[in-house]
């Protein structure tokens, strides 16, 4: 997500295993991967007071679920369920880097980050690629967005011949993408340069587009915060669990099979439900 004022990469203390990050980062890179590399071979040695450094990659203006507050620090859900995850470890320091939607997972991919925690649904075009958590940390619905009083669009179906927000490469997308693939009558994508809700929901309010598709808690959080004139209408149109991300790697796979038992622990002791009503004012927990 983009800001206006620019955003420094934020510290959290976490834990890990010690070694699961000693083959991090591209030797051939001076970015944020090899800083991980660096950390990680610098505090191989038992008993070294070093901690390593995990990369995790989130928007910085995805409220409520990661974005910057008026304290200019990084907060939200998923960042808390992470800082929930770091009390339960030891051994490593997790930096979250601020990430655009459309970069996040190149930044994977080219190991600048070794996690990604960004409300990502599962679907599986990406567990072909990626892996995720075995638990989900959060059950997301998608739902339409229109301008106040608009009745004429409560369904996929009356999105047909209208132009709709689309961001290239996220899950609302594809389930339009998707839809117009087996429908003669397709949705007209508007696909934007911006990865921001706000920015697309500012479209809808301005009659440039007639809807948006997202998750509500977000929108609701939006549309409160920049004051839009807009409604949520019909019903939820698909629920998606949302997992951590991590490379499909000996990496990946280390750093999956430490947080898997941990995400598990805080949703069985009620901590993701604590946290869901607290940021969400409900309890989005998957079953």
């Amino acid at each position: 997500m983009r800001k206006s004022k620019a955003i420094a990469a934020f510290g959290i203390t976490m834990a890990l295993a010690a070694g699961v990050l000693s083959g991090c980062g591209s030797s051939s890179s001076n970015d944020s991967g090899s800083n991980a590399a660096n950390d990680a071979s610098s505090a191989g040695n038992a008993g070294s007071a070093k901690e390593k450094t995990i990369y995790v990659g989130t928007q910085n203006d995805y409220p409520p679920f990661a974005f910057v507050d008026d304290k200019n620090e990084l907060t939200g859900y998923d960042v808390e369920v992470l800082k929930e995850v770091d009390k339960k470890l030891d051994g490593y320091k997790i930096e979250f880097t601020p990430t655009t939607w459309d970069s996040i997972f190149l930044a994977l991919e080219s190991n600048k980050i070794q996690l990604i925690a960004d409300e990502v649904a599962r679907s599986a075009e990406r567990e072909e690629k990626y892996l995720f958590s075995d638990e989900s940390y959060f059950a997301a619905q998608t739902v339409i967005i229109v301008k106040k009083g608009r009745t004429d669009i409560q369904t996929l179906k009356d999105l047909e011949g209208k132009n709709v927000g689309a961001v290239a490469g996220d899950s609302y997308t594809q389930i339009l993408e998707e839809y117009n693939k087996s429908h003669d009558k397709k949705i007209n994508l508007k696909y934007t340069d911006s990865t921001s809700p706000a920015d697309v929901l500012q479209q809808v309010q301005n009659g440039r587009i007639d809807a948006y598709v997202n998750d509500p808690v977000m929108m609701k959080a939006t549309i409160k915060k920049q004051n839009f004139d807009l409604d949520i209408v019909g019903d939820p149109i698909q629920a998606d669990n949302i997992g951590i991300v991590f490379n499909k790697d000996k990496q990946g796979e280390d750093l999956k099979a430490l947080i898997d038992p941990i995400l598990k622990g805080l949703k069985d002791d009620g901590t993701l439900a604590k946290l869901s009503q607290k940021w969400t004012e409900g309890e989005y927990i998957p079953q």
